[in-house]
């Protein structure tokens, strides 16, 4: 057994570079595992104290259970089965702690108690991922709650489980510990995050709809007020467990099982890339085999009611509805498939379910996981997939067989579907009689059918229109599906057709844009306005045309109403480049106006609610400084924030306010909360990511630090690669004094004299370990790849340090203050925005770095002034040609030509 622990951790240490780093943090734990095994160690780990420090705590806490449970599960001390409960209990455990902390900072005196989490998914069967999301609902009691004496019911309940959830969800400088998805509540898009009890019970009596049903066959009351929770799930089992389906709940569940493939075509295939989760034979379809048996039987059978997958086999089987073989073969196959899907989450604590695509990612898959390579890995499951494939599509032709024929009108329908670009129409077909049957929530009423009848002609002729018909298609479904009701956009489409053809578009064209209108539909309203196609707005004409309506607005309705504002502005910027009629490198700046607006609106807000708390430290304040592509004033759809959080003044001094606190504490809360301003979810959904790595010391440094101190380390300790990222520096916020001496800081270290061979050599290394750590994506990767954006900014860097030349965080505007003191060659300019442009396009059409689609690359081409993609591909060769020539030019081997210079 030792040795077997010994190759779990020197598999971990060289695949797993996420685990790798918490075996570096952890060394006290990694010896008790090789000495005593996974659980001796895990006993030895003590749950955090609900005080002060609780997010770091539980962070902590997280990284030690998580490089145990992989050490337990690569040795083969824990099964799936074994990880999966470990996993779950932690989470339940995590959940609790965060709950009583929430409570405790606004109720101090009272017992956590009236509010509850209900666990669904993985869950809520306790087979929670190695790293997945929790998707619980939130209810309350708001007669037992705890509040203070003047607090609504209503408002404190949100206000404590909006607490829980930033504890959990918020990326600090230790990670987080659960990304919680609160979206499987009922009407998302209007509900609070958190529920009454009795209007939960009276909305799952009466209103709910079949996915829900299913959803609920995975529930429990995981954590907080138990009691409430099994009290609320009692009430509901009527309505979870239906003792007789009549023929429309079987059409829906019908439907859910055709979507599983329809709505996720990508990844069917097993090879690299392939989704075990979604995939075809994959881990939903084994899940979903078990559900549907348990819809149909578990109402009169209680017995059937187990919530973990396996066990519902096994209590399938036992009952005679399933096959005692297919049951075992089921179960095999699921605990092979979650633990190969563990492997790659284990890798660096994504929630992934695709093989990689590269070949040397899927080998690191591979062995980690004690296998050859990718091949074997593939071969492992090639036999797998292919039964459970076989299994699921015996299920769907079994419940297709009694369901009879296509809808009504099919043979007026078809035709006139298939003129329109459907050819062939039974997908469609299918979709449109779904719609008419009432299938979705959205299109219950007899008003939302007649609006639906309304706009059907045109939506056909849109659709249809499309690239790809039936994946349009697909993704308009999902939008509506989506909707509280239909009526409203049904219209909206019917009066505007522009609006149907610009939604096709997006739906074709975009995926990140089809995932935010799928979140929030309204945004193609703000389309309406002729001004959403002007040219995007500064910083400063962003807080003009928002003053208005952020006025007189609470904390939380400020995070809330932010959010909403920078959402339909950035989405109105994505729509701009897919009609083409924006630069990408001026929507680049746009988006990075916006970005910065947001973060002025929120560390202002943020900075005032502290103080009400707190006080101010006198003759101080906070400093943001931004990096990266902010700093550089151009960002992509997806892009997220580099900050370094700075303060002026004494760092001894305390604040002046009821609660007093020495100023590196004050500040460093400040910045955490600022942080979580612009990052954590909210009812209005997520802003941006935030990243502070770039900070002094990195992540191991604190998260603020005083001016005095940055520029001691800027001159005394900062690596070379630090120099080089303050390049691109810029003080976004603080008064105009702290932002003068922050520039001043920057522009005296960058001024320093230095070592052209030295800079070079530490350049050259550092390219080095980030090719490494993150090779590129393909050969569009037009960051990352040899001869792209990261190799022109090290070439440049390297010429701005040993030159003093050219020190301005905008890249093109010190491109050319090089290339005019012919320190640079005259293409790169014109390199560098070619590269960007594609850079800034593909983050839209090609967001996961996938092959951009047909339509997608023309609307690539064009956006980047080319006549089509052939054109574009030689162009954009030219330009890495030209970037990577420039920073071989100045590599460490030819650091002798500098020296003769």
């Amino acid at each position: 057994m030792t040795s077997q622990r010994q190759s779990a951790l020197d598999r971990l240490t060289a695949n797993a570079p996420f685990l790798a780093r918490l075996a570096e943090l952890n060394p006290g734990d990694v010896t008790r595992f090789l000495a005593d095994g996974t659980d001796a160690a895990l006993a030895q780990i003590d749950s955090p104290a609900v005080d002060d420090n609780i997010m770091a705590a539980l962070r902590y806490w997280r990284g030690q259970v998580a490089l145990l449970l992989a050490l337990g599960d690569l040795s083969g001390e824990h099964d799936v089965a074994a990880t999966t409960r470990h996993l779950s209990d932690f989470a339940d455990a995590a959940c609790d702690a965060a709950l009583a902390a929430a409570f405790a900072e606004r109720v101090p005196d009272e017992e956590p108690r009236g509010l509850s989490v209900i666990a669904l998914g993985k869950l809520g069967s306790h087979e929670l991922n190695y790293s997945s999301d929790i998707d619980p609902i939130l209810i309350f009691d708001p007669e037992t709650l705890p509040r203070r004496a003047r607090d609504d019911p209503d408002e404190a309940a949100v206000r404590i489980a909006r607490r829980m959830v930033e504890i959990l969800s918020a990326r600090t400088a230790d990670g987080h510990v659960l990304r919680v998805d609160l979206r499987l509540r009922p009407h998302p898009e209007v509900t609070p995050i958190v529920l009454p009890v009795n209007a939960a019970i009276s909305y799952y009596e009466s209103q709910a709809l079949a996915w829900e049903q299913a959803a609920f066959i995975r529930s429990r009351a995981s954590a907080g007020d138990r009691a409430l929770g099994q009290h609320f799930l009692g009430a509901i089992q009527p309505f979870i467990w239906r003792r007789s389906l009549d023929f429309r709940q079987l059409k829906e569940i019908g439907a859910m099982s055709d979507r599983i493939r329809d709505h996720f075509s990508q990844g069917q295939a097993l090879g690299p890339g392939y989704d075990l989760k979604r995939g075809r034979g994959g881990i939903r379809e084994i899940e979903f085999f078990a559900q549907v048996h348990q819809l149909i039987y578990g109402g009169r059978e209680p017995a059937l009611r187990a919530p973990a997958t396996v066990d519902a086999l096994a209590a399938l089987a036992s009952a005679g509805r399933i096959d005692s073989d297919v049951a075992a073969r089921l179960a095999d196959h699921y605990a092979l498939l979650r633990r190969i899907e563990h492997r790659l989450q284990m890798v660096e604590d994504q929630q992934t379910h695709s093989l990689p695509v590269q070949t040397a990612a899927l080998d690191g898959v591979a062995r980690l996981d004690g296998l050859a390579d990718g091949a074997a890995l593939l071969a492992l499951l090639e036999p797998v997939v292919a039964d459970v494939g076989s299994c699921y599509d015996r299920l769907v032709a079994e419940r297709a067989a009694p369901s009879g024929a296509l809808p009504r009108d099919e043979g007026e329908l078809a035709p006139q579907l298939a003129a329109a670009g459907f050819d062939p129409p039974a997908a469609a077909l299918r979709t449109i009689a779904e719609w008419r049957g009432g299938k979705l929530r959205a299109l219950r009423s007899s008003a939302a059918v007649e609006a639906l009848e309304t706009v059907l002609p045109e939506l056909v002729r849109a659709l249809g229109a499309a690239p790809d018909p039936d994946a349009a298609l697909t993704r308009f479904d999902k939008l509506v599906a989506g909707l509280p009701s239909a009526v409203n956009f049904f219209h909206l489409l019917a009066a505007n057709p522009a609006l149907a053809r610009i939604a096709t578009r997006i739906l074709s064209l975009a995926p990140t844009l089809a995932d935010a209108l799928a979140v929030r539909v309204d945004l193609i309203e703000g389309l309406i306005d002729a001004h959403a196609f002007d040219a995007p707005a500064t910083r400063d004409a962003l807080f003009v045309e928002w003053a208005p309506g952020l006025a007189g607005l609470d904390y939380e309705q400020l995070l809330d109403r932010v959010r909403d504002r920078v959402g339909e502005r950035r989405f109105a910027y994505g729509v701009q480049l897919i009609a083409g009629s924006t630069d990408p490198l001026d929507v680049a700046r746009g988006y990075a106006d916006l970005a910065e607006a947001a973060l002025q609106l929120l560390a202002d807000a943020t900075v005032a609610e502290f103080r009400a708390a707190h006080g101010v430290v006198p003759d101080s304040e906070l400093v943001i400084l931004a990096l990266g592509r902010l700093g550089g004033c151009a960002l992509t759809h997806a892009s997220d924030l580099d900050l370094i959080y700075l303060f002026t003044g004494d760092h001894l001094a305390d604040s002046d306010g009821a609660r007093p606190l020495g100023a590196s504490t004050y500040y460093n809360r400040l910045a955490q909360r600022v942080t979580a301003a612009l990052s954590v979810p909210t009812a209005a959904g997520k802003l941006y990511d935030v990243d502070t790595r770039l900070r002094p010391q990195g992540a191991q440094g604190p998260l603020v630090v005083t001016l005095d101190s940055f520029e001691r380390y800027q001159r005394e300790e900062a690596w070379t690669w630090e120099h080089m990222a303050l390049l691109r520096a810029r003080p976004v916020y603080g008064s105009d004094e702290a932002r003068t001496e922050v520039e001043r800081i920057i522009r005296e270290v960058l001024a320093r004299p230095r070592d052209p061979n030295s800079v070079g050599r530490d350049a050259a290394e550092m390219r080095a370990k980030m090719a490494a750590h993150k090779p590129p994506k393909g050969p569009l990767d037009v960051k990352g790849g040899p001869g792209g954006l990261v190799d022109l900014e090290f070439a440049m860097q390297y010429v701005q340090l040993t030159r003093g030349q050219g020190h301005d965080p905008h890249l093109g505007t010190a491109l050319t203050v090089l290339v005019e003191a012919g320190l640079a060659p005259r293409t790169i300019p014109q390199a560098h925005d070619l590269l960007t442009r594609m850079l800034v396009m593909l983050r839209l059409t090609a967001p996961e770095g996938e092959p951009a689609t047909p339509a997608a690359r023309r609307l690539v081409a064009e956006a980047c002034g080319q006549s089509d993609w052939t054109q574009l591909l030689a162009a954009h060769d030219a330009a890495r040609q030209e970037v990577g020539n420039w920073w071989a030019s100045i590599r460490p081997d030819d650091m002798e030509k500098e020296r003769e210079k």
